[in-house]
């Protein structure tokens, strides 16, 4: 894990549209490792305000209680105001909101800006 990993996460992130949502696994996914799902949370913990890191929900759809001041409360009301629809069990309710992806790009032989 080094910082060009959080940026590349950070970049992805910022693609995700007001109104959908992503899990940890699909970014981790996204970027050719399933396995970095949960350097997709550390990012997530640790990312600068332009990073909408409250789009992203674990496998289930599950909140989280990193997000201050209120936790799993302070997450579902972030996600409340984007009309992002929720279970009965209080979970994300993926099947109506998961974001499909980054449209491809052109290969290019930079890396993205991190801020």
């Amino acid at each position: 894990m080094n910082e060009n990993t959080f940026c590349r996460i950070y970049a992805l992130v910022r693609q995700i549209p007001a109104g959908k949502t992503a899990t940890y696994g699909q970014i981790a996914g996204f970027l050719g490792n399933p396995r970095l799902a949960r350097v997709v949370g550390y990012a997530m913990n640790a990312a600068p305000a332009d990073v909408p890191c409250h789009r992203v929900v674990n496998r289930l759809g599950g909140l989280s209680d990193a997000f201050l001041p209120g936790g799993k409360e302070t997450h579902r009301l972030l996600l409340s105001a984007e009309r992002i629809p929720f279970r009965p069990d209080g979970c994300v309710d993926l099947s109506r909101c998961l974001w499909e992806g980054p449209v491809p790009q052109p290969e290019k032989n930079t890396d993205p800006p991190c801020r």
